[in-house]
């Protein structure tokens, strides 16, 4: 496997995810209850899996790497643009959950801001895909990939958390609410 084919198998769990929020901020502008613990579970995914591992993977071995070419510096300046967007957005979901589950009514700000993640993630990672496209057969050598994916293989610590995140996406997938 290589560092991009990596990267692509995350963005088919981000999608997997992204389903998942979906159903949630349809069902929270449809007045249906949606349990806390889950929508917690949802920003936990995003700050774990999306930015501490995906987002960093990226960021500090991938993006540099294509970089260092001299080349695509246009898009990777955008993409950690998009990456700060999407902490804010997650930042104020979590935001106005905690004071929903403090009795405030946080229903619509929360639903609104999951909507606002929804449609950053298939833009973001739509762009990403024909990044990684340019990347893999344009610039990146078969050697430079390998050397990435090992590097991402090799923080055992993140392919642990990165299993967990995976759980906590099969285990959203199967509450009752997403039927």
């Amino acid at each position: 496997m290589s560092a991009t084919e990596s990267l692509r198998n995350d963005h088919k769990q981000i999608r997997r995810l992204e389903k998942i929020i979906i159903q949630c901020y349809t069902k929270l502008y449809a007045g249906q209850d949606i349990p806390f613990s889950d929508i917690e579970q949802m920003t936990i995914i995003m700050s774990e899996f999306l930015d501490a591992i995906h987002y960093s993977r990226e960021e500090d071995a991938y993006f540099a790497c294509v970089a260092s070419y001299d080349t695509l510096k246009e898009e990777i300046r955008g993409f950690m643009i998009e990456h700060e967007f999407a902490r804010r957005i997650a930042k104020s979901i979590s935001t106005h959950l905690q004071s929903w589950k403090k009795g405030n009514d946080e229903r619509e700000p929360v639903a609104r801001f999951l909507k606002a993640y929804v449609v950053y993630l298939n833009d973001h990672m739509t762009k990403e895909d024909r990044f990684f496209d340019v990347a893999e057969k344009e610039i990146l050598s078969q050697e430079e990939e390998k050397m990435m994916y090992e590097e991402f293989r090799a923080v055992i610590a993140v392919t642990t958390k990165l299993d967990e995140m995976l759980e906590l996406i099969s285990g959203l997938e199967q509450r009752p609410w997403m039927k």
